[in-house]
């Protein structure tokens, strides 16, 4: 009797082991998972992604391995849209040491981009001198978003827009237009921007009401890692 339990125990001890490696921490014996290696680093999961250039070139995430990544959706007729400056300036500045930008025009926020790729690229580099690379119009929210997107957004949440005028406007904004606004991780407005670090991983999102110099010192601090 004892020898048979011995036995039982000693098959338990050994599936619960082979499944935990196999499962990456997760054990189908008792039903409890542990955090893994893969779970930490889920946002590794970025370089899976791809995204169509304006020139209409496939541009794959994995090509930024080691970088640090700033995805941003802009719009050219928004009162945002002066942050093209400060993203140049911090592109000039830091692309060197490791920076690199993703400009995706998206035409969801009041009908702001308005033109083609074209149009778009040309209003960009003749007002702002702008070299950082742009990709095709796309949508980044509902049934046609990109998956790159999806992705972003459940790995950093909306967490609100701060303080200030810029933020009391998009509340007032947001909140006329749907009061529940607050309750999903959509994006909310042009030129939110989400920073992916030299692993993969999703680091932060900052709404456009973000001022660029504190963007610009979290960036700069994350390229010294």
């Amino acid at each position: 009797m004892e020898f048979v339990m011995m036995k039982k125990m000693t098959w338990r001890m050994a599936a619960a082991v082979m499944c935990i490696s196999i499962l990456g921490g997760c054990c189908v014996l008792s039903g409890k998972c542990c955090k893994s290696a893969a779970n930490d680093n889920k946002g590794a999961e970025f370089y899976n992604y791809t995204l169509m250039s304006q020139t209409g070139e496939t541009v794959k995430m994995d090509s930024f391995k080691g970088k640090v990544v700033l995805v941003v959706n802009t719009a050219t007729a928004c009162g945002f849209t002066p942050q093209y400056a400060p993203l140049e300036k911090m592109y000039l500045a830091l692309h060197d040491k490791g920076l690199e930008i993703i400009d995706i025009p998206c035409n969801q926020f009041g009908s702001q981009a308005p033109g083609t790729d074209d149009e778009i690229h040309e209003f960009c580099t003749l007002n702002y001198n702008t070299t950082f690379p742009q990709m095709h119009k796309s949508d980044v929210n509902g049934d046609n978003q990109l998956p790159l997107y999806a992705f972003l957004k459940s790995q950093q949440g909306f967490k609100g827009f701060g303080e200030g005028k810029m933020a009391d406007i998009l509340r007032n904004h947001l909140g006329k237009n749907n009061p529940d606004y607050e309750k999903n991780d959509d994006i909310k407005w042009n030129f939110t921007k989400f920073v992916i670090d030299r692993t993969g991983k999703v680091v932060a999102r900052f709404e456009p009401t973000a001022d660029m110099a504190t963007v610009e010192a979290f960036i700069a601090d994350l390229l010294k890692k």
